[in-house]
């Protein structure tokens, strides 16, 4: 069993070849077409930055954000949906976007100069310890993100501490449905594709609800396992937890 180190180390090295190549993704799929197969319309791919076919969802979609809002995004990537959140909270508002990848980081920035985007930060950090303050976000999104981290339960923690109260995270995830073989699990390529790291749905959802989160199912998609997944027992899960 691999400890957290090797884990990220593997996670990093994946998503930095990711982020300078930009033609592929992980296992969660590539480009246009994936964005619009998880929920994406034409107007938010075709409008914005940042697209690299990595997410299972669309928690934008889902999220309730407005005007005026500080909206944390936990494995932002090249800033895709930090840029679409963006939109939402408008010139009083801001998007903090984290990842534990300095490529994808420097990309957003990049990403974010191209589209003049002023109300975005992007900042590299581990999802389970961010330099974040208390109480400071309104809501969280993470698409396809928790997956990837060595310790889900820390993770929730760390979100919760960053929320303010009655502030929402809104996650688009991968769970598990049937419990992997031991084969599967030591697999990089699952591993880094979002499948090797992912939480039984029940595990997932009571780690969630063990960190003080109020717990809503917004959507349950297992069509993504035959579209991405070869079949795998698993789903893409969206739900909304309420500190």
């Amino acid at each position: 069993m691999r400890n957290s180190e090797e884990i990220k180390k593997i996670v990093k090295k994946k998503y930095a070849s990711i982020a300078k190549d930009s033609n592929c993704g992980c296992g969660c799929g590539c480009g246009q077409k994936v964005a619009k197969e998880i929920g994406y319309s034409d107007q938010e791919i075709s409008g914005t930055e940042g697209n690299l076919g990595l997410g299972c969802g669309n928690p934008v979609a889902f999220s309730k954000i407005k005007e005026g809002d500080t909206v944390l995004d936990l494995g932002c990537g090249a800033g895709f949906d930090c840029f679409l959140a963006a939109r939402k909270v408008g010139s009083t508002g801001k998007v903090i976007g984290v990842d534990m990848t300095k490529e994808m980081i420097e990309r957003a920035k990049l990403n974010a100069e191209k589209l003049g985007t002023k109300n975005v930060e992007f900042m590299l950090s581990e999802i389970e310890k961010m330099p974040i303050p208390d109480n400071s976000i309104d809501i969280i999104i993470t698409n396809c993100v928790v997956n990837l981290t060595p310790d889900k339960s820390e993770t929730f923690k760390e979100a919760r501490r960053v929320l303010k109260t009655g502030g929402r995270i809104y996650l688009s995830d991968i769970v598990l449905l049937e419990d992997l073989s031991e084969e599967q699990r030591n697999n990089d390529d699952l591993l880094s594709g979002c499948v090797a790291g992912a939480l039984l749905k029940d595990d997932y959802l009571n780690k969630l609800k063990a960190a003080g989160f109020k717990v809503n199912i917004l959507k349950e998609d297992k069509e993504i396992s035959k579209s991405q997944y070869k079949g795998i027992a698993l789903e893409s899960l969206m739900v909304e937890a309420v500190k």
